[in-house]
């Protein structure tokens, strides 16, 4: 409700006065209606919209010590984040579930040294309530070490190595996932499955790469393994040094699906028939994997209840319980690559 012009700014005590109770009361429906009776918890909503009164946050902050807003924070280089679209599903979930306990959430980008300077002084100089770590590297401790000893409250997505036992977080169970995958692969008959690996300092790079050798076992041969970055060109790069190296490989499983994209680029160029000549299989299914030529097999990461888990679990954090950590299972989604 605008307030005409000249008007001054309605105030608690003018809700008070139009709800017929105390200011004390009209306090406590601001801060959370606890201890409010159900009429008088009516009276106040229905003075608060009659008189068009609205909180100032700016007070409401410096009352409660709060900042009343939320940190995505994103260990990766700004081209990542348009390249990867799972950062945008998790940061729209995130955003989504925090919406409704109406608190905002502030996008911070730390993939470089200065980046990651610049964010552990505004995380931990108070200007958020807490933190939505993303994409977390071993490589790249000195945030999350910082975030920690300042007692800023954080819940990761995927395990973040190194401090599993000091911050909570969300994860896929991506080595359950990728050993389904791969015995898949198997029982369909494939004798020389290779493997495109992901980021040997991200907790789900390490678990996909494990999957993979316990399910080769003794069969296990270095030269079927080529790494990869997450990222498209880093899958192309790996499967031609793969078909150079392994001119009989007949699967491929790449630990994102970017990189099972890049693959099929290059086994479409070698005139390698898919899955004819060598089946691809990737994890996470982003939207591409579905519009793929042919449509991509893969492992389907559920990331809007990642994100949700996430905010549950931060605003647990937030309010003074003890951090935790939830690993969610995946689903094999099988299409015509495999």
């Amino acid at each position: 409700m605008m307030q005409p012009q000249g008007r001054p700014r309605p105030k608690i005590d003018d809700v008070a006065r139009e709800a017929g109770v105390s200011r004390g009361t009209v306090s406590r429906v601001l801060n959370g209606g606890h201890w409010v009776s159900p009429p008088a918890l009516a009276a106040v909503n229905a003075a608060i919209k009659k008189t068009g009164y609205r909180v100032n946050p700016h007070a409401r902050n410096l009352a409660t010590n709060k900042a009343n807003s939320v940190a995505f924070l994103l260990t990766e280089t700004h081209d990542r984040l348009f390249a990867d679209p799972n950062f945008a599903v998790l940061m729209r979930g995130a955003a989504d579930a925090l919406a409704e306990h109406d608190i905002p959430l502030v996008l911070i980008m730390a993939g470089t040294d200065d980046e990651q300077r610049r964010a552990t002084d505004f995380l931990t100089a108070g200007h958020v309530d807490g933190v939505l770590l993303v994409s977390s590297h071993g490589s790249r401790k000195g945030v999350i070490a910082d975030i920690i000893a300042a007692g800023v409250p954080a819940i990761a997505c995927g395990v973040p190595l190194g401090f599993e036992k000091k911050m909570g977080y969300v994860a896929a169970d991506d080595y359950q996932g990728a050993l389904e995958l791969l015995e898949f692969l198997d029982n369909g008959g494939r004798k020389r499955i290779a493997t495109i690996t992901g980021p040997q300092d991200t907790s789900g790079g390490i678990r996909r790469l494990e999957a993979y050798r316990a399910h080769q076992g003794e069969a296990f041969d270095e030269a079927l393994v080529a790494p990869g970055d997450y990222s498209r060109e880093s899958g192309a790069r790996a499967m031609r040094e793969l078909l150079a190296r392994v001119p009989d490989v007949d699967a491929v499983f790449a630990a994102n699906d970017l990189m099972a994209l890049g693959a099929l680029e290059v086994l479409h160029d070698a005139g390698r028939r898919v899955p004819e000549d060598v089946a691809v299989a990737g994890f996470d299914d982003i939207s591409a994997a579905s519009a793929a030529t042919p449509a991509l097999t893969t492992v389907r990461q559920p990331f809007d209840r990642i994100s949700e888990e996430m905010v549950r679990l931060l605003l647990d954090v937030i309010a003074g319980k003890n951090h935790a950590a939830i690993t969610i299972p995946t689903e094999l989604v099988v299409r015509e690559s495999a």
